[in-house]
């Protein structure tokens, strides 16, 4: 088993240990109030760990603690990964960003967009375009989420068991149907909505590859990188280090939920958010990443295909509060934007929080993040498991407080 470990001397990779000290004490404060059982974060430079540091508890009622070992529910820090493998995919010649979704999936072969009407009386038209691969990989597909409450076909996909984005009783390609069987709320390609896009890249993985998807992000991905924890299940040896998941209550406090992944193989392979991965295991994600593509001699992607993946695609150039939809107009969203399974920095001078120009990653709904900063080669990664009413107020102070431990 691999653990994460720090590498380097704060000072010596261009850190201030005071900075850092306040980050793990505003964190620890957090978990001492209540708000998060525990966490974990790393800060890298240059791939070696400066910083590394657990608190608090995995499991409360069990008393176990947070350890360097610990396996996280990551959920959506699997669309990235569901990503990679795509594009892994497009360098083996077997799929394009250009496809046609309904080439590999026939029953996306004419989509259809929302017009007006609710229920029965829902009138479409056809889409101006095609559905393509990039629009899944870009969330410009038109697809969207049952829990959003913000546009009729929202309510459609709840009206057809989607409240979950899992059609109860079906696996991936099932799922994948029923999302098809549903109008899109816009022509590809001309908004950005965060939705159920990467299942539906996940299910292309599938049928191009010929391998269920957990099968072939091990073969593919996880094997060659040493994510040696990193899957869509959890086994008996790995039970007690998976930390327990937690809801806000109505009062404030944490109580355990269920959360994905659960004990044994799923019938429903999540490319959106179905992992469990440790620490470690993101670190060399990040790694592959952050190298553009190679890590310890084994390369998954040309350079040309992590820099196309790490820069922004969203129409004209803007920004997520400007090409998304009413949901993502938020302040927090100005000077983002997206790449391939990625938010990009595209204006650091409007970022809520400091960042780097070209700064890439994504986020958890479990409260958990990453991301890779090229021009500072920095990386860093944040574990709790608190899914929240609202979002985390986390995210701010940890972007904030490792900005002002930066040095150089």
């Amino acid at each position: 088993m691999a653990v994460l470990r720090q590498e380097a001397d704060p000072g010596e990779a261009g850190l201030d240990p005071d900075a850092l000290a306040r980050l793990d004490r505003e964190l620890a404060r957090r978990v001492d109030d209540g708000e998060m059982p525990g966490f974990l974060v790393s800060v890298a430079r240059a791939g070696r760990v400066a910083h590394l540091t657990a608190y608090g508890a995995r499991d409360v009622a069990a008393g176990l603690p947070v350890e360097s070992d610990t396996l996280w529910r990551i959920y959506s820090m699997t669309k990235p990964v569901t990503t990679v493998g795509a594009l892994m995919l497009v360098e083996d010649g077997l799929l394009s960003l250009d496809d046609e979704v309904g080439r590999h999936l026939p029953a996306f072969a004419e989509p259809r967009v929302y017009v007006d009407g609710a229920g029965d009386q829902v009138r479409t038209r056809p889409a101006s375009g095609p559905l393509l691969v990039r629009h899944l990989m870009t969330h410009t597909a038109g697809l969207t989420f049952a829990f959003y409450h913000a546009h009729p076909v929202d309510a459609l996909y709840r009206a057809a068991g989607l409240d979950s984005s899992v059609a109860p009783g079906t696996d991936l390609a099932g799922t994948t149907d029923v999302y098809a069987s549903l109008p899109l709320m816009f022509d590809p390609g001309t908004r950005w909505n965060y939705s159920v896009a990467t299942n539906v890249l996940g299910r292309i993985v599938e049928v191009v590859s010929g391998r269920p998807l957990d099968a072939y992000l091990t073969e593919r991905v996880f094997r060659p990188l040493g994510m040696e924890d990193a899957g869509f299940e959890v086994s008996d040896a790995q039970a007690e280090r998976l930390a327990e998941l937690y809801g806000e209550t109505d009062d404030g406090d944490l109580e355990p939920i269920d959360g994905l992944p659960l004990r044994g193989r799923p019938r429903f392979l999540s490319g959106s958010g179905g992992m469990v991965a440790s620490a470690h295991d993101m670190h060399r994600f990040m790694e592959l990443l952050r190298r553009h593509g190679e890590l310890d001699g084994t390369r998954l992607l040309r350079p040309e295909t992590v820099r196309l993946m790490t820069r922004n695609h969203l129409p004209g150039g803007a920004d997520l509060r400007t090409a998304g939809v009413p949901p993502h107009d938020d302040p927090g969203n100005e000077g983002v934007g997206f790449g391939l399974g990625v938010s990009v920095v595209v204006d650091p001078s409007r970022t809520r929080e400091p960042s780097g120009l070209g700064a890439y990653g994504w986020s958890g709904v479990a409260t958990t993040t990453f991301w890779v900063d090229p021009g500072r080669d920095l990386t860093v990664q944040f574990y709790t498991q608190v899914r929240p009413r609202s979002s985390h107020t986390v995210y701010r102070d940890l972007r904030r407080l490792v900005h002002e431990a930066l040095t150089d």
